[in-house]
Formats: structure tokens, sequence, C-alpha cells
């Protein structure tokens, strides 16, 4: 790759990233997990989203995998779940012997089919999860209703969604789970790293246990015990200190991180929406009950031949764009340990036709320009005109070349 590629996505220092690790190395002498910069990192969520108790884990999937546990998921017992979602949020329910019961998305948000959540409710449902995608909020006041009605958990699966608003609320402190991701494709990093968020206080005590390989070591070290003993399951859900400390400098600057992500999807909206209007592609959602974060700006194009020649396009400009999830519903996993509710067409339908175009913490006009000129180029140009025209005609003979 030379220095004029485009990179899908950068890994990057907001601010005292490196200063905050020497210092936990240096000064405070801990590089294990829950240490000062840690307990930083948990004060901060708990005071900005209004949660009971923020706990930092490894992953996402960790703290997906802690609330499997907090859900007392038993064999058999079931979760719904959008089937266009990341493999972890399936995974962490069957490795408590749950089965995930896969419901279509939405074809303007690509969030959980609210209207179909019910009708996948069986007597051995346990769970939903709503996936927030693109940091986009679900409906929740219907899921929410939906879980009270029939007695369900709800785990709000916040992967993409730090800091994304529904009616005001701070998406995964919704549900009475929340999982939040900091992996280095999101928008705040830590390059792994995760944090399960409770909303419901009679959560706290056994999640604590469950995070410290299922001992009571967090009441011992709060002197509440005089010694800790092995008093539930549990796993190493903790991160190293290193990357709460690198997290919590990424957490001084998230207000700003998120405004220039936020400035940057609305320009790449406001330059494509020509293409847009005249039909050949679709853009983004934007949803006047939420505030999303600007995680991810995807476009929908008219097939996956198009999709696949339009990689190939960017590609040879050195611009790297990526499509995203392989539905989990006709996975071989997905098929061999869950269940589909109803069809699946959107999911299919998006699976085939989703982009995702470069977008960091960091990418200048220029880049951003050069990727729409690319675009414009391969549906107006004279490489879409003479390498595509065929394809072209044999869609506007299918019905497929405008968006319903």
């Amino acid at each position: 790759m030379t220095d004029n590629h485009i990179h899908f996505n950068k890994p990057f220092i907001a601010g005292k990233e490196l200063f905050y690790i020497a210092q936990a190395v240096i000064e405070n002498r801990h590089t294990a997990g829950d240490g000062p910069f840690t307990k930083k990192c948990h004060a901060w969520f708990e005071k900005r989203l209004n949660c009971s108790k923020a706990l930092l884990t490894h992953s996402c999937t960790g703290a997906l995998e802690m609330a499997a546990i907090l859900a007392d998921i038993q064999p058999g017992d079931e979760v719904v779940m959008p089937s266009f979602t990341f493999v972890s949020t399936a995974n962490a329910f069957v490795l408590r012997g749950g089965v995930p019961v896969f419901v279509d998305i939405l074809k303007d948000t690509l969030n959980i089919n609210e209207h179909e959540i019910e009708k996948a409710i069986t007597k051995r449902t346990k769970a939903i999860v709503p996936v927030h995608y693109a940091g986009v909020a679900c409906n929740m006041t219907w899921i929410m209703e939906i879980a009270d009605k029939h007695n369900l958990i709800v785990v709000e699966d916040a992967a993409q969604a730090l800091l994304s608003t529904y009616r005001s609320k701070f998406l995964g402190t919704i549900g009475h789970m929340g999982c939040l991701s900091f992996h280095e494709t999101k928008n705040v990093i830590s390059g792994e790293g995760g944090a399960l968020l409770l909303n419901s206080p009679e959560l706290v005590e056994r999640a604590e246990i469950i995070r410290e390989k299922g001992t009571n070591r967090s009441k011992f070290f709060r002197g509440q015990v005089d010694k800790y003993t092995w008093v539930d399951i549990g796993s190493s859900f903790l991160p190293s200190e290193l990357i709460g400390a690198f997290l919590y400098a990424q957490l001084e600057q998230a207000d700003q991180i998120i405004n220039v992500r936020q400035q940057l999807f609305r320009k790449y909206f406001d330059m494509l929406r020509p293409l847009k209007q005249r039909g050949m592609i679709r853009l983004p959602f934007i949803d006047d009950h939420s505030d999303a974060n600007g995680h991810i700006f995807y476009i929908i194009t008219r097939s996956f031949l198009e999709r696949s020649s339009l990689i190939e396009y960017l590609r040879g400009k050195d611009i790297q764009a990526v499509f995203h999830y392989i539905p989990l519903h006709s996975s071989p996993a997905g098929v061999k340990y869950g269940r589909t509710s109803g069809d699946m067409k959107v999911t299919d339908e998006i699976s085939d036709q989703l982009l995702r175009l470069p977008l960091y913490y960091g990418m200048k006009d220029y880049e951003m320009e050069r990727v729409v000129e690319a675009i414009n180029s391969f549906y107006t140009g004279k490489y879409r005109k003479s390498r595509s025209r065929n394809m072209s005609d044999k869609m506007l003979s299918n019905g497929e070349a405008k968006f319903s």
C-alpha cells in the first residue's frame, strides 16, 4: 500500500493515551485489571451515561458473555435477535446453551424489525437482544413494551453506539443491560476492550463476581469480607490496566471524537445526495427520534454484482471500502445452533448490497473528496459507461435499478 492509500479505518491518538500508559506502569505500578484508570473509566460511564454500574471487560464479546450468564440463559432458552449482526451477539448465548431466534431487519434503519419480534416469542423465550446498527437506535419503546409484556430480559448490543441516544437516553442504558465495544474500528478505542452497563441494580453484585472468575474478590478489596473465595461461575473478563489507561484518555476526548465523526458523516451525506436523488444508491437513514454518533457511513448499491464491481473499482483507486455482515441465519453455525422466525428478505438484500466507506477520526476533506469523486466516476463516468452498461441494462430489465 502506498502513502496515497485511503484506509477504511485508522487507529489514532486523541490525547494523553501514551502518557497515561506510562503513568500506570511507572507511577501507579499497576498493569493488571481494576487499577486506578479502570476505576476512572467506570466512574466516567456511570456519571455520563447514568447507569447503575459500568464494568470494563476485555471485549464487547466478553460483555455479551457476562450478560448471557446474568440473564440466566439455560440450555434450550431462546433469545430473539437480528441476523444482521456480528457473530458475538449470538455466540455469547449459544455458549450457555441458548438458541438464537433470528428476525429480519427494517429497510430504513437496518435494525431489528420490532413488528416481527412478538411473532418470534415462544414459551422458551428468555431475552431480546436489539443491535443498534451504525449507532442508530432501535425502537426501544416498542421493544421494552414487548419485554415487559412477556417478562423478558433486554440486552442492548450497543457495540457501535457509544453516546448515541434514543429519546434523550443513551443507548445501552435503556434495556436491563448494555454492551459497548472499544475495538480499534469503533469511535472511541482501546485496541481491544468493552464494557458491560448494568441498568438494574440487582444485577450488580453478581456481575462483579462473574467478572472476577466467580469469586467475591471485589467485596474483599472494598473490605466487605475478610477473604475472598469461589462463589459462582465466571471467568477472567477484566482488561489490563493499560487498556483502561488508553481508554480513559480517549473518553476525555469522546465528545470531540464523535463530533468530528458526525461532521464527516454529514459531509458524505451531502456530497453523495445527488447520486441518491438519481436513484443510483441509497444513503443511511436519519431518525428524528435519535442522535447517532457517526460510527458508519454506508451506501446501498442496486445489486451484489454492482457492489463487487464498485469495491474493485475503488481498490484500483487505492481506496479501501468494505462490505459488512454475512447473515447469521444462513451461516453454518447459525443453521446448527439457531432458528429463523419469518423470512429474511431484507437481511439478505442488505448483506449483498451494503458498502461501508472509509471513515475515521483525522480523515481529511481531500480524502473524503477522493472517495466521493471515485464513486461518482464509477456511476457516471467513462468507467461506468464502458464497463457497466450491460449490467445496468440487465438490472433495468429486472426492475432492480431503482429503490422503493
